[in-house]
């Protein structure tokens, strides 16, 4: 039976840091203080917002959600962005994305202040990740990835890891930040060939595809490591990752659940780049 990689415990462990790091920032006088913009009246925004409400309540940050009509245009947008990042009352910035087709996301990304980014759109950010410099914000689901396979210990340096994404949202931030601990790293994708073959011959495989259980036991062996950070829903309705975790849960050495997993550590990831944003004001 395979160890089961909870995230619970591994947020639980950030969440602590935070909360003595805001209390030395309240010594100071400073109060982390996120900017939320959500566009329109999207049900898993709307729910995304609550959660993170919530979690900011319970540690002490405060938030201060900004609303518009999703048909809002690109300047308008821009005008509200620039507001914040000139607003001292405010430690980080986060949008909701996807944007509506008719905003410009480029733009929007190069206009948040890269010292308010803390869910790590602007290019500046991302590059100081490609150079190496993970002292700085960066995309929570990687960074949330990483500290799940370092909470429990898990080797890096040496072994194959391998990655099923190739977004800059997930898979290639992700394959910099395993570099960086020396890990031997291979990017995959949804039209990668013998993609079995390739992921059974890993020590460790990290799937976000997004789609509900598709990996089963032809893609790992008994020694599997597996990180499974794609969220999606099965025939059945019910929340599922990448892969088909009942039945791989005999058949490896580690895996990630879903939900309960990554996905309960991204939050955690999030907050504590607020609070690091506060640090640096």
């Amino acid at each position: 039976m395979a160890e089961v990689l909870k995230g619970n415990v591994v947020a639980n462990k950030i969440k602590e840091k935070m909360t003595e790091d805001i209390e030395q920032l309240g010594k100071l006088g400073k109060i982390p203080t996120l900017g939320i913009v959500r566009l329109g009246q999207n049900p898993g925004d709307i729910s995304y917002e609550k959660s993170i409400i919530k979690n900011c309540d319970k540690l002490g940050i405060e938030t201060k959600v900004f609303e518009k009509d999703e048909n809002i245009n690109t300047e308008e947008l821009i005008e509200l962005i620039e507001e914040l990042n000139h607003d001292n009352n405010i430690s980080g910035i986060l949008v909701f994305r996807p944007l509506p087709k008719h905003i410009d996301e480029e733009i929007i990304t190069n206009t948040i202040s890269p010292l308010k980014d803390v869910d790590c759109m602007h290019p500046l950010n991302l590059e100081k990740i490609f150079e190496g410099d993970l002292s700085g914000f960066a995309p929570c689901t990687p960074k949330a990835a990483m500290e799940v396979l370092k909470y429990y210990d898990i080797p890096l340096e040496g072994k194959n890891v391998v990655v099923v994404n190739r977004s800059m949202v997930v898979g290639k931030p992700l394959a910099m930040m395993l570099l960086e601990e020396n890990a031997t790293v291979t990017i995959c994708h949804s039209r990668t060939q013998n993609l079995n073959e390739i992921t059974n011959n890993a020590d460790v495989v990290v799937v976000a595809l997004g789609r509900a259980k598709f990996f089963d036991e032809s893609y790992f062996n008994e020694k599997s490591v597996i990180i499974d950070v794609g969220v999606s829903l099965d025939e059945d309705g019910k929340l599922s990752g990448d892969v088909d975790y009942d039945k791989l849960l005999p058949l490896v050495d580690k895996i990630t659940p879903v939900p309960g997993g990554v996905g309960s550590v991204t939050t955690s990831i999030l907050l504590s780049q607020v609070v690091l944003a506060c640090k640096n004001m």
